[in-house]
């Protein structure tokens, strides 16, 4: 069995994906299960919400959260949805284990959305910085790693989870492409702050906030973010 290990930043389609790859018989997904351990132990500017609900009620050592993964994967295939700045190690190889896809998004979409509940993020918050680094980890190890970018999945959507589960080596399946709105039993305490749009979508749709401005105090964290952006963009998967 795999884990297939999505690498996304926040605001970027990666609920969406867990919600498809959750209506698999297939398949079992786990909701960012590193965020306990990495609020427990990142250096942290901003306090997250329901940060302290999440570090009552999540497994805050990784070594227990890969075991429990590692665990699942004996019964059925895993779809972990994470962060990628979730992982505070510069080198983590229990990774190289799994099928790694990096899910990527322009970073002035980014920040736009994610703003809106965080309203001054960092660097490290959005997560692309972490991203480049984790695929030129992956690179460096012989375990490129897929990318794909939330724009040409909602182009069409059917096609592009076919490209994807072709490279996973897995069958594609149309219950993929929907779902019945409201969440699942796998979201995260967060989902309360976060999943709206998700929540009142039956499948893959552009979003309003796709095209919001981005606020004038973070067109430096814009500038900061796109050179990593554009390590990533050059491997999309089209």
């Amino acid at each position: 069995m795999k884990v297939i290990n999505l690498i996304s930043g926040p605001r970027n389609l990666s609920t969406a994906l867990m919600y498809s790859f959750a209506q698999r018989e297939d398949m079992t997904v786990l909701d960012e299960p590193f965020y306990g351990y990495y609020l427990q132990n990142a250096s942290l500017e901003i306090e997250h919400p329901s940060q302290k609900e999440i570090l009552q009620t999540m497994e805050l050592n990784e070594e227990k959260v890969i075991e429990n993964i590692n665990s699942l994967r004996k019964q059925k295939n895993v779809f972990v949805k994470g962060m990628a700045h979730h992982y505070l190690t510069d080198s983590p190889n229990f990774i190289l284990n799994w099928e790694n896809v990096i899910l990527i998004r322009h970073p002035k979409k980014l920040i736009a959305s994610f703003s809106k509940v965080i309203h001054t993020p960092t660097l490290n918050d959005i997560g692309i910085k972490k991203a480049s680094e984790l695929f030129l980890f992956l690179k460096k190890n012989g375990k490129t790693p897929i990318v794909i970018d939330s724009d040409e999945l909602l182009k069409n959507p059917r096609n592009y989870l076919k490209k994807l589960c072709n490279l996973l080596e897995i069958p594609f399946s149309e219950k993929m492409l929907r779902w019945k709105k409201g969440g699942i039993p796998e979201d995260g305490v967060w989902a309360k702050h976060w999943y709206k749009n998700v929540h009142n979508s039956e499948g893959f749709a552009v979003q309003k906030s796709s095209s919001q401005p981005l606020p004038n105090h973070l067109e430096p964290l814009l500038e900061e973010a796109l050179p990593y952006y554009e390590i990533l963009k050059s491997n999309i998967l089209i």
